[in-house]
């Protein structure tokens, strides 16, 4: 529905780690409606970091209407927004009446969040043409924001037709409605909307919320528990929800909702927030206190369903016309910083997080995430300072510690790192321990890169045994490092196998898991049937120095020798680790050191026996993943 704070959406907080873990993944739709199409052809890209305000011109104008719009249209295909809207500014000046230039520039500088300069250009292309469906939103948009409610109506009005422009125009003339203390015509209004099945969510969660602002507590009560009872998984709804019930005395019902919400979706800031307060008999606000912030609701709904369907622009363009209108929504500045870490702008991003107000409960989130990205970023330093300073503001948050265990394992400072999860861990107290399974994940990947195996072992073994069956992707990626770490030692090779079999029935499109099948076929000698398992994995992961380097040897083994030394030097090209890089320029110059006897292949078994050395749980020779659970009824 597009109304996404579902518990597997933006909506959530993002894990703190970062996206460049060491040997991630093994050791070491719909088209979103209303205005996409029309976004899309536009200006194909993302929107840069929050500027609902005044505009700032970081770039050199080049000296043509030309060259400003070929600059423009660069900027666009290389998602830099921020760059699109400055030169379509300074193409339009050169050429005002050029229609298709405007609404491109139009459209930039909406998703650049130059809010001033987009609204005069709705203006002037609705003098044009008044059927423009995205310039008379944005201009309802700027009459709420102004209190001009009736001008607003009649702009939505304008606003486009179609299913998604109708659920768009009607929430917001509603609450437009509402603003100017109409609060019948305001729910009658929302009542019109009849389509899909999520619609009746939507109609119920907005006109519970406006009969709570204009005043209407019975129904209120009535609209916001029908949202409630037909959708227990989105945050937003369980939010307000549970805020009406506190407000209305009924606590109890408000911290069962939190609680229930809980289970499913462990540890979110705003719930952890709620539940402490009203446990200490401290109230809870409304979740929206004027027509203003409902209307920003509604934009900031159509984003975050936007943001989970992978149709970025027109949600950014939603989220920054919500920003407008409540500048305080954290949510709406999260999904924003999501998108744009999404899209790497990952120093825009920050610009978005470090904009989320200090009192949210989300605040903690974005300063991890800020220290992420400074690593991410080469500021290294800067990211440790950064997680320092939090962390000695609340010394004793386990995201924040294991953020910072996350920075020093990716520069590579293993033992460090080990140290601090260590430290969260201490914390974990009587709390669930599966909560955090992946703080005894990443514990145990900088024991495997420090050396200390027995130690590594014993956490990616206790990692297995928290991380929840909910996440089978997850689970394949522990099983996988686990697994390969046995295999690379040559140890437990029959549980190894089972293992990474498991691992890529729950993940068979995840290039580094298959890439551990293959070089578990390696090490037992079965060349051919490393070969092909090896293959798929390059095909999946063609930039991956490893998978690479695996094949290599491979393809060496298998007799393709020449086939051998291409793979090799396409790993070498490919900027492996020091220690990996030292052992292929050996292997380019001498190749691999021949074997005491030939190894067996799946089409030169030894004597005897079909499948050399087939290991309990091992797929047979060109059996899919999966048949040996198939032939045994499992």
């Amino acid at each position: 529905m597009p109304m996404n704070g579902n518990a597997k959406t933006s909506e959530t907080s993002k894990t703190s780690e970062t996206s460049k873990t060491p040997r991630t993944s093994r050791v070491g739709r719909r088209a979103f409606p209303a205005f996409a199409l029309l976004l899309a052809a536009a200006l194909p890209v993302q929107a840069a970091p929050s500027r609902e305000s005044a505009p700032v011109n970081e770039y050199e104008p080049a000296e043509s209407l030309e060259g400003n719009f070929l600059a423009a249209y660069i900027a666009g295909a290389s998602k830099d927004t921020a760059a699109a809207a400055s030169f379509y500014r300074e193409a339009v000046k050169a050429d005002p009446r050029n229609a298709e230039l405007l609404e491109r520039a139009f459209v930039s500088l909406l998703a650049d969040g130059s809010l001033p300069d987009a609204f005069r250009a709705a203006e002037r292309l609705t003098s044009r043409d008044g059927s423009n469906g995205l310039a008379q939103l944005a201009l309802g948009v700027r009459q709420i924001k102004a209190g001009q409610f009736a001008q607003a109506r009649q702009n939505f009005a304008r606003s486009g037709r179609g299913a998604a422009a109708d659920l768009t125009g009607t929430l917001l003339t509603a609450w437009a409605f509402a603003g100017a203390n109409d609060g019948k015509r305001a729910l009658d209004t929302v009542n019109k909307l009849k389509g899909e099945r999520y619609y009746n969510t939507f109609r119920d969660f907005h006109a519970g919320l406006i009969a709570s602002l204009v005043g209407d507590q019975a129904e209120a009560e009535r609209r916001l528990k029908a949202a409630y009872d037909a959708d227990r998984n989105t945050l937003r709804i369980v939010d307000a929800y549970a805020r009406f019930e506190a407000q209305a005395g009924r606590t109890d019902l408000a911290i069962q909702a939190y609680t229930e919400f809980d289970k499913l979706l462990p540890r979110h800031p705003i719930v952890r927030d709620a539940l402490t307060k009203l446990k200490e008999g401290k109230p809870l606000a409304r979740l929206v206190n004027s027509a203003q912030e409902g209307a920003g609701e509604v934009l900031y709904g159509l984003g975050a369903a936007g943001s989970t369907q992978g149709d970025e622009l027109p949600a950014i363009v939603y989220l920054r016309l919500a920003l407008y209108l409540a500048p305080e929504h954290a949510l709406a500045r999260l999904t924003l910083a999501d998108i744009l870490d999404r899209m790497k702008q990952t120093d825009r991003a920050n610009e978005a997080y470090a904009q989320i107000p200090t009192a949210s409960p989300l605040r903690l989130n974005a300063d991890v995430q800020i220290g992420l990205n400074l690593e991410q970023m080469g500021k290294g330093d800067e990211a440790i300072a950064h997680l320092d300073a939090a962390m000695k503001a609340h010394p004793d948050d386990i995201d924040i510690i294991s953020a910072l265990g996350n920075v020093q394992r990716s520069r590579k400072k293993y033992e460090e790192a080990a140290e601090t999860y260590s430290r969260a861990i201490a914390l974990i107290g009587d709390r669930p321990a599966s909560n955090y399974w992946t703080t005894f994940y990443f514990r145990g990947t900088a024991y495997e890169r420090a050396k200390q195996w027995p130690k590594a072992e014993a956490d990616l073994k206790k990692a297995l045994e928290l991380v929840p069956a909910s996440q089978p992707g997850a689970r394949a990626q522990v099983l996988n490092y686990l697994a390969y770490s046995w295999v690379d030692q040559n140890m437990n090779i029959d549980e190894a196998f089972t293992m990474l079999k498991q691992a890529v029935d729950a993940a068979p499109r995840d290039g580094m898991i298959i890439d551990s099948l293959g070089w578990a076929y390696f090490r037992l000698g079965r060349w051919d049937d490393a070969v092909r398992e090896l293959e798929k994995a390059i095909e999946l992961k063609p930039g991956d120095p490893t998978i690479n380097d695996h094949l290599g040897d491979a393809y060496w083994r298998a007799g393709r020798r020449l086939e051998g030394k291409f793979q090799w030097q396409h790993a070498k090209d490919l900027n492996p680790e020091p220690e990996d890089l030292e052992k292929i320029n050996a292997k380019l110059k001498d190749g691999l050191p021949e074997l005491d006897k030939p190894a067996a292949t799946a089409e030169n078994p030894p004597e005897g026996k079909a499948n050399p050395e087939l290991p309990k749980g091992a797929p047979a020779p060109n059996e899919p993943p999966g048949a040996a659970d198939k032939k045994s009824g499992g």
